[in-house]
This record gives C-alpha cells, structure tokens and sequence, in this order.
C-alpha cells in the first residue's frame, strides 16, 4: 500500500509540474533553469501540504502526548510541518511571480472629463 501511496504522489507532483508550467511558460528563457527548480519544488510542496492537511483534519491540530503517568497536551506534528511548509511555499510562489514578465500599466489618456467637472 506504500508503493500505491508514492506512485500516486508522484502523479499529483508530476500533474502540478505542469500546471505550474503552464502558468510560468513566459518566463525568460535565461531565468527557466532557476523557475524549473522553484516550480519542482513548489509542486512537491503543493501535494505535501494537501497531505497534512488531510492528516490534521483527520486527527485534530492538538496531539496528545504520553509523559508517564500523565500525558500533556501540544501542537500536532503535521500541524507544525504545515505551518513551516506554507510559508516555504508561499515565499517560492512569489519568487516565481516576480521572475514572470511585468506587465506594462498603461496610462489613461486624460480626456479633460475631470477638469471640466472640477470648474463648476
């Protein structure tokens, strides 16, 4: 079932690959080495994060822990992994956005419409 688990991964990996791909596909041709790595990883990242997401809703964002006779309370381990995670991925998602292309504000053409309101 281990095996079944990682093929099934690497699919969804695979999938954001190309999805991301897609979305990137403008970037610069000198700067797609750099994309590819950050789009690799942000894909694997992705399908990671849905995974421990899955295991927090499944066991609750508060783990208990046996001390001996007692037992305390503290954040689940998927929960932190998550919370780190999420950062990562956000930080590389916007690196990948500022290497796509800027788009180009085009200025409105003044009409005189406000100049005209403005006198009266």
């Amino acid at each position: 079932m281990s095996k079944k688990k990682e093929v099934d991964k690497d699919t969804l990996v695979n999938r954001e690959i190309n999805r991301l791909t897609k979305l990137f596909q403008d970037i610069d041709r000198n700067k797609r080495l750099t994309a590819k790595g950050l789009i690799e990883e942000a894909a694997y990242m992705r399908v990671t994060l849905a995974e421990l997401k899955e295991e927090i809703d499944k066991h609750g964002p508060i783990d208990e822990m046996p001390q001996g006779d007692y037992s305390i309370l503290r954040e689940h381990p998927a929960l932190k992994a998550y919370n780190t995670m999420v950062q990562r991925y956000t930080n590389i998602i916007d690196k990948l956005t500022n290497l796509h292309p800027k788009e180009e504000v085009k200025k409105e053409v003044d009409d005189g419409f406000e100049d005209f309101v403005m006198m009266k």
